[in-house]
């Protein structure tokens, strides 16, 4: 869950980096699958990378999880579950492997919380604090 502050760290200016997903559009927190030989944390920061195009300091524990349906091209779903892993954003690009099919944009919590549609990741978005 990539997320910043304003400059001068004020709380009060928390806010949220989601993605569009590539099939259906909606607004999603970057995620994947964790590689073999990887650990969840640099799997964090590798899929914040390439889906968001963001850099920066993943915690040393997740805040928690959701599930959620992932869709395959056969018309099928599969119940996934997702560790939400908060990472303090330092880096911004203007290009990243993913930028071509993904939106990117910062909400405030609260309206990151309405724009994602799994109830779990709304609990889990409104009550964050960095």
């Amino acid at each position: 869950m990539p997320y910043r502050l304003d400059t001068d760290g004020n709380p009060q200016s928390l806010v949220i980096l989601l993605v569009t997903s590539r099939d259906t559009g909606r607004w999603v927190l970057p995620k994947g699958n964790v590689k073999r030989q990887e650990d969840p944390r640099t799997a964090a920061l590798r899929e914040a990378a390439e889906e968001a195009g963001v850099w920066g300091v993943v915690a040393a524990k997740p805040i928690g999880d959701y599930r959620y349906a992932k869709r395959h091209d056969d018309g099928t779903s599969t119940s996934m579950t997702v560790s939400v892993w908060p990472m303090r954003v330092d880096a911004v690009g203007d290009d990243w492997p993913e930028g071509d099919v993904r939106t990117r944009a910062w909400f405030s919590p609260a309206d990151a919380a309405m724009a994602v549609d799994e109830k779990s990741l709304k609990k889990l978005l409104l009550r964050f604090r960095a």
